[in-house]
């Protein structure tokens, strides 16, 4: 059963719908939701009215699953069908839109059938959150993606991120961006992701932040300014994804063919010009690895034999392994530096992947400290790194899903702190 605690009439206006849902990461931060004795109990913040989870090629669809199960008494359908067959007109109107896609190529190029049409990458998940941008008009629009979409494709540094700069602004919408690493504000996972705010050019936000100089809007005025306190920094980049001092960017695809930036973590895009700087946090207490582990003992299975500490013990050893390339059979030597044998318990965890808990050289090892004995995180243990409830995805999904969510997740926490700025700013819209 879900329960809600809160001044339900309030919120009535933040309305959300969550793209690419994963197991909720959005959700649960978003309504700081709890998980106690197999109950949610779900702070009504903003009221979720629709969401979609879908993962190609696959019969099994185990964070849908979850997504549903934890979810299963709230307001509004969880879709489990391909994004691209999703009907706008069945989605419902909504005031926020969230969602972590993937990073991808996301070129694009005339339609081959004529000149006047345009055509993204075919699969690229950009376009459905286009689509629905264009069909829907939310207000706002929160989304979250690896660092290194800010600096892909390696050959045209800085494209992907231009590409779409320039289709929000074509959707009539303002960007602030920033990357944010959750151990700096307090969060155990040094866990890096840029985190996009969009702004329609409706709202009386998008007014003001218009009528404000970037570089204050940047350091202390915007939404992650408040979540996210930086210390003051100076020099701003300028771009324009419109045009430049030789070229027009007549379309996307202009952009798509010739656009290169040094995109910084932090900037804004207003009606196409884009200001960009590098910034520092203003950091808050780290919370180490050892804050989330088991004080209890754990299962004997996740403790290492002597078999497996001798190859996690080479896997993070310095090393150069020569490799063949795919592409044209060039043999070079690939180098790896040495990793501890074990994590560190006095300092935030490192970025957990989804091979997290397999026998890989990114998977936390940690000494426990009970029994003085190394051992793999637990899944639970994972899903603490991430603020999840305790046991979230423990609903009939084996563990190496439970592992692998979780190295696909965001860090609950720091959507919190982008919630509850937004929220102040929906309520100040008329």
């Amino acid at each position: 059963m879900l329960t809600f605690f809160n001044e339900e009439n309030k919120y009535m206006k933040k309305t959300v719908i969550e793209l690419f849902a994963g197991v909720g990461g959005f959700r649960v931060g978003f309504n700081n939701v709890k998980l106690i004795n197999n109950h949610v109990y779900e702070r009504r913040n903003f009221t979720f009215v629709w969401a979609n989870q879908w993962e190609p090629s696959t019969k099994v669809q185990p964070a849908f699953d979850c997504y549903k199960a934890r979810f299963k008494s709230a307001d509004g359908e969880v879709s489990n069908i391909d994004i691209a067959k999703v009907d706008t007109n069945q989605i419902p109107d909504h005031t926020v839109l969230v969602g972590g896609f993937p990073c991808q190529d996301y070129s694009v190029a005339h339609s081959l059938t004529t000149e006047k049409g345009i055509e993204g990458k075919k699969g690229v998940l950009w376009w459905e959150i286009e689509r629905i941008l264009k069909g829907k008009k939310p207000k706002f629009l929160v989304l979250e993606n690896v660092d290194r979409l800010l600096k892909s494709p390696s050959k045209q540094r800085g494209r992907d991120f231009g590409i779409i700069l320039r289709s929000l602004y074509e959707c009539g919408y303002a960007v602030e961006w920033r990357v944010i690493n959750a151990a700096d504000y307090g969060y155990p996972q040094k866990r890096t992701r840029v985190f996009i705010f969009g702004i329609h050019q409706s709202t009386k936000y998008y007014k003001k932040i218009k009528n404000i100089n970037a570089l204050s809007v940047i350091n202390e005025l915007g939404l992650f300014a408040h979540a996210f306190p930086i210390k003051p920094a100076a020099t701003l980049k300028e771009y324009d994804v419109l045009k430049d001092k030789s070229t027009a960017y007549v379309d996307i695809v202009k952009v798509s063919d010739v656009f290169q930036a040094c995109f910084e973590k932090a900037g804004l895009m207003i009606e196409g010009h884009v200001w960009t700087i590098n910034c520092v946090p203003t950091k808050t207490e780290a919370t180490p690895l050892g804050k989330v582990i088991f004080s209890t003992g754990v299962d004997e299975k996740y403790f290492l034999t002597a078999n497996q500490i001798e190859k996690f013990r080479h896997l993070r050893s310095n090393k150069k392994v020569e490799r063949t390339s795919k592409i044209n059979g060039y043999k070079y030597l690939y180098s790896e530096g040495a990793m501890s044998e074990h994590d560190s318990l006095d300092i935030p965890g490192r970025t957990m992947l989804t091979s997290e808990g397999t026998t890989n050289r990114s998977t936390h090892i940690i000494k426990d400290p009970l029994v003085d004995r190394l051992r793999i995180l637990t899944p639970m243990e994972c899903e603490r790194l991430n603020g999840f409830p305790d046991a979230w995805t423990e609903i009939g999904m084996p563990e190496r899903k439970r592992y692998f969510m979780m190295g696909n997740a965001l860090v609950c926490g720091v959507v919190s702190r982008v919630a509850k700025k937004l929220a102040f700013i929906i309520e100040e819209e008329p």
